[in-house]
């Protein structure tokens, strides 16, 4: 009797499960599993594929030597490898970039979440992404025939091919990538915490940079990153515009090689294959994988750190 009790006033538990195998979700899960791993395996590939002949580079030439010298000049005599001035060449065409980039895409950013009408949204965020869908070939002869002149012009003399003009052709191409994805980050912030600080008699403007910034920062901070990522593997802008000349400096007027413009123009057939210099290409690849595989764990890592959750 007690049992009978006992199971009567015992809730019955509901089965979640389903009573018969769904083998329509079972494929479409084994589709899923097999793009997480053919995105995997791209990664492995990519690794592997310059693993060797970066190890075969470094064993002749000393890895602090490469890491810790100035002068880069692989193919003349003598030969010099020393990377550091191609990774000041990119780190100072990314900083022009994202100086370009950052503000400017957060601020259209604000402006299409916060203050723009849903009509005028409709038509700017379009009109603001076609800058993305130009080649990057056609911003490179922009920045070489049109803002290296510019520049000259209002009295920055710099050089032909120069990072300036470079830097801020790819910061213009990178303002679509940070006012999209922070635009959607703050578009996603709960409406409750914007009728709450108004009814607390806060401005637009406080509302805008107090409130929703903050609450979307994770999502800001990884459109920094994706254009970050981008600025320091883009080729076709700095290859045309900011010259090949491996020069150790941080000054803008100058020209400047990157990383990715020594790997493009390296890498033509003009180098013999299996020889010190065609291995160069592969080591410098190497090296730029590196740099992005650590700065995306420190940005993965920020993100988490600042990730708001909002029922």
């Amino acid at each position: 009797m007690a049992v009978e009790q006992a199971r009567v006033a015992s809730p019955v538990q509901p089965r979640l499960r389903a009573t018969r195998r769904r083998w329509g979700e079972d494929v479409i899960k084994g589709m899923l599993a097999l793009c997480a791993l053919v995105s995997i395996a791209t990664t492995v590939g990519i690794v592997l594929a310059l693993l060797q002949p970066t190890i075969d580079f470094f064993r002749a030439v000393s890895i602090v030597d490469y890491l810790t010298g100035k002068e880069w000049a692989p193919l003349f005599e003598p030969q010099l490898f020393g990377v550091l001035p191609l990774i000041v060449g990119t780190l100072s065409v990314t900083l022009w970039a994202c100086i370009i980039c950052m503000p400017f895409g957060l601020g259209a950013a604000i402006y299409l979440s916060e203050y723009a009408r849903p009509r005028a949204r409709k038509t700017l965020k379009p009109a603001l992404e076609l800058l993305a869908g130009i080649p990057t070939v056609v911003y490179g002869f922009f920045a070489l025939t049109f803002v290296t002149p510019l520049l000259r012009d209002i009295g920055i003399q710099v050089e032909i091919f120069n990072a300036l003009s470079a830097g801020l052709v790819m910061g213009v191409m990178l303002i679509p990538t940070v006012a999209s994805l922070s635009e959607d980050a703050m578009t996603a912030v709960p409406q409750s915490l914007r009728d709450g600080a108004y009814g607390l008699g806060a401005s637009k403007l406080q509302v805008s940079t107090r409130i929703v910034v903050p609450a979307a920062v994770s999502g800001i901070v990884a459109s920094y990153v994706l254009a970050i990522s981008r600025a320091v593997g883009e080729t076709m802008i700095v290859l045309l515009a900011a010259g090949q000349q491996a020069n150790f400096t941080f000054d803008p007027i100058r020209a400047v090689e990157t990383m990715t413009a020594f790997i493009a123009a390296t890498g033509q057939g003009d180098v013999p294959t299996d020889t010190i210099e065609y291995k160069t290409i592969f080591a410098v690849g190497f090296t730029l994988f590196a740099m992005t595989l650590v700065m995306n764990l420190i940005a993965i890592r920020l993100v988490r750190k600042y990730r708001e959750v909002y029922e």
